[in-house]
């Protein structure tokens, strides 16, 4: 089937808006991903458009390839590094009919963004602003269970909150209207309203509601935006020109299209009736703290999930305890709540970060898009992969196959780093 789509020209290099004029239509797929797994210097490479490669390039190719052909991929963009040395930089596929996927495109970075607002509050931490044993109260005092509630629980998710994208109010309100704009106090409200899964500090759970609390609580510390503390304290230290968050579903330009099936039962779809609908511009305001909605390029993901693995923004008290998994074989699985589980070797969470086997990941998959930015410190080796989903890469009932760029990671690790797997969770 192909694809007809309607697009936006871009208002300038950086932006492009959301139109009613695209296909409108999904967020099943945000708690899946939510459930699967999220270089100081700014890139040198004067053309981010440019394909990059260095030793091990054909293995890399090949094993992209192939794991394209298994996934059913529209498009992909990878980029792996060695210490600094580039890999490979490649792009595959087409971001739209016609229109072939390059690497200089951005895309939804999602998690990606979650170790950089946990790492803003480790500075803190760090310069003496706060502890992570300070109580949420202290800033937001009207929010439920805000005096029981610790900074460091918030970035750990171990608070307790319920996730809103539990609550039907949000699942009606966005398969009725993916382009809605929503606000923290909407969010927190809806999660809110719901019973506390277990009392804070006790077990964990992956709940966006403590990263939307924790940006009001960093904004309420510094007396700033969010987006102001990460531009200063992550963006611009590293050198990162193409992330940011607009406040609004603008995507930064060249923009990797997405496609999604997801509204198909909510639409009432028959089986059997072909449904994508272009999902590029679908408001991305539930996803995470106002202020961390990020759109990125696959450099820049690259390049602060090395920082963060190598612990650069940090002293070497906090990275290490921002990396430790010290919350392992601490956790049970909650009736009712369908993200709380027991950490263990293929998943456990340290502060805003995945630990999985050796490697340090975070892996959003959202709004059609999947992606995965992987660090391994002992080979000081970095995977970035960002995709988009091919006609056939949805169920019947139009959920998304899994997390294609985790399938294409695993891959890549099992090849480039073979004596350090990425374990299964099944």
């Amino acid at each position: 089937m192909r694809r007809q789509v309607v697009s936006t020209p871009p208002r300038s290099r950086r932006s492009v808006g959301p139109t009613r004029g695209i296909r409108r239509s999904a967020i099943v797929s945000a708690v899946a991903g939510a459930l699967l797994l999220s270089a100081c210097a700014a890139d040198t490479d004067p053309d981010r458009s440019v394909t990059i490669e260095g030793a091990d390039a054909s293995l890399i190719r090949a094993t992209v390839e192939e794991s394209i052909a298994q996934t059913g991929a529209q498009a992909v963009i990878v980029r792996v590094m060695r210490g600094d040395e580039v890999l490979l930089t490649q792009a595959w596929g087409e971001s739209m009919t016609g229109v072939p996927a390059t690497v200089d495109m951005h895309f939804r970075n999602g998690a990606v963004a979650i170790p950089q607002v946990a790492t803003v509050l480790l500075q803190l931490v760090d310069e003496g602003v706060v502890s992570l044993d300070d109580r949420l109260s202290t800033w937001l005092p009207d929010v439920p269970f805000a005096d029981e509630v610790e900074l460091g629980q918030l970035a750990q998710m171990t608070s307790g909150y319920a996730d809103y994208l539990w609550s039907d109010e949000f699942r009606d309100g966005f398969f009725a209207d993916p382009f809605r704009q929503w606000t923290p106090d909407e969010l927190v409200a809806m999660a809110t309203a719901q019973p506390h899964v277990y009392p804070p500090g006790t077990n964990w759970n992956y709940a966006h509601t403590n990263y939307v609390l924790l940006g009001l609580a960093l904004e309420e510390i510094m007396g700033r935006p969010l987006d102001q503390l990460i531009q200063e304290r992550i963006l611009d230290p590293l050198g990162m020109t193409e992330t940011a968050d607009p406040g609004t579903p603008e995507l930064l330009q060249p923009a990797l299209h997405a496609y999604d099936s997801e509204r198909r039962p909510a639409l009432g779809i028959p089986d059997g009736v072909p449904f994508v609908e272009e999902s590029t511009s679908w408001n991305p305001s539930w996803s995470l703290a106002r202020g961390a909605i990020q759109n990125s390029d696959i450099t820049d993901t690259a390049t602060v999930i090395r920082a963060v693995g190598r612990g650069d923004l940090l002293s070497d008290e906090s990275h290490a305890l921002q990396i430790a998994p010290t919350l392992r074989g601490t956790t049970t699985a909650v009736d009712g709540c369908p993200s709380c589980l027991e950490q263990n070797e293929a998943y456990t969470y340290g502060y805003g970060i995945v630990l999985s086997g050796d490697w340090l990941i975070q892996n959003p998959l959202f709004h059609g898009y999947a992606g995965v930015a992987a660090y391994l410190p002992t080979e000081d080796l970095t995977i970035a992969v960002a995709a988009t989903y091919g006609d056939e890469s949805f169920d019947e009932d139009g959920q998304p196959r899994g997390n294609i760029a985790m399938t294409i990671f695993r891959d890549l690790a099992a090849v480039l780093a073979p004596e350090h797997p990425v374990p299964s969770r099944s």
